[in-house]
Parts: C-alpha cells; sequence; structure tokens
C-alpha cells in the first residue's frame, strides 16, 4: 500500500467530511493538486461555493498545489469581486441597466490582482479568507481567520486582519533547501517509504531519503 487513493473524493471510510477536492471541482479554472483536502461537515465536495466572486469572463485561476490542508469555510475571493475604485463612486450602476448601463464599463477598467496561488503543503486554518491574487508560498500557515491581502512566504506562519507574519518556520538556508527537496513532487512510493523523514526535522535525513 501506497498510502490514500488521490483518486478517492473520500479516503477516510465513514468519514465524509474530509474529501480530496481534485475530484470534485469542475471549474476549470480552479486547478488543485492531488491530495489536497477540504475538511468540512457540511458537504465537503462543494469546495467551489467557497470561492467567491469567480466569473468565467475574468478569466483568473485558483490554483492549489499538492497535500493542502484546508479547513472548513476558508474562502478565496477572487477578481469579481472588485469594483472601479477610482472615481468618487464605487456603486456599480451599470450592472442594474435602464439607463444605467450607458456606462459601458470594461473588464480593463477594473482592479485585476491576476491568478490566486496556493503552493504545496499548506495549512489554511479555519474560516481563513484569502484576497484576489495573492501567492501562498510552499510549507505556509495561515491562522484561523486571518484574511490574507500580500502574499506570504514559504514556511512562514501568517495569521491577523490583515495577516502579518507571526514567525518563519525554519531558517533561510532550511527553507532553501526545502524547496530544493519539493518532497511533494517525489513518487508516492518514495513519499510513503520516508513519511518519518518529511514529518520530522532532521534535514540531513530528509536529503538521504531514496
Amino acid at each position: 500500500m501506497y498510502g490514500a487513493d488521490p483518486n478517492d473524493p473520500h479516503p477516510m471510510a465513514g468519514f465524509p467530511q474530509i474529501c480530496f477536492i481534485r475530484n470534485t471541482v469542475t471549474n476549470p479554472n480552479i486547478i488543485i493538486g492531488d491530495y489536497t483536502y477540504y475538511d468540512d461537515p457540511e458537504d465537503s465536495e462543494n469546495f467551489e461555493r467557497n470561492v467567491l466572486y469567480h466569473f468565467p469572463f475574468i478569466g483568473d485561476r485558483l490554483i492549489i498545489g499538492k497535500f493542502c490542508a484546508l479547513a472548513r469555510g476558508v474562502k478565496f475571493i477572487m477578481n469579481g469581486g472588485n469594483h472601479k475604485i477610482d472615481g468618487f463612486s464605487t456603486y456599480p450602476f451599470q450592472i442594474f441597466g435602464n439607463g444605467w448601463d450607458k456606462l459601458a464599463l470594461q473588464p480593463s477598467d477594473f482592479p485585476y490582482k491576476g491568478d490566486t496561488v496556493i503552493g504545496n503543503d499548506v495549512w489554511i486554518g479555519y474560516e481563513a479568507v484569502m484576497m484576489p491574487g495573492v501567492h501562498v508560498g510552499d510549507g505556509a500557515i495561515i491562522a484561523a481567520k486571518s484574511v490574507v491581502v500580500n502574499d506570504v512566504p514559504p514556511y512562514t506562519i501568517v495569521g491577523g486582519n490583515p495577516a502579518k507574519c507571526i514567525r518563519q518556520r525554519f531558517t533561510d538556508e532550511v527553507i532553501k533547501t526545502l524547496l530544493s527537496v519539493a518532497w511533494w513532487d517525489w513518487e508516492i512510493e518514495k513519499i510513503t517509504r520516508n513519511l518519518e523523514k518529511i514529518v520530522a526535522a532532521d534535514l540531513d535525513a530528509l536529503l538521504k531519503c531514496e
């Protein structure tokens, strides 16, 4: 046996609140890596309800890497939630028509922050919110109920509203090495053989994995 089946939406028998969401997401602009799970006792398969203002005509993507742990109620605010902010009013008159559509605004008139990208082995806590276009590095941890408005470096713990750095998990040198090792890209057989080293903090042992 080489771990859980990444193609099984509910890899824990009798515990449907855990879902490998790569198997249940249908939006082509939401890309999920293997073994990333969403934990929610209320329909864990419907992760897409947490991706808000994600309109296809805008074209932005939500990209989440492998082996991520997403707690209940996490939210991803996408670029479709933005309003035009360089004028005196931010009210979207044009969407209601009846003469107000004379504004004829174009998508390029609205703020656009690009794709939202979550790295590998990221833990996002209960009801955390990711704002449009943020990039969260590999191995990062987002504290519960945080609002992430800026990029999060790899292996960094952030929390609060707006989320700020609490601490870096390891030294710069160790982080650089971990990113080069990128264990999440190993074959699952190799990961399974070396689980104890992956979850420990002995870098020399990790570097000797075969």
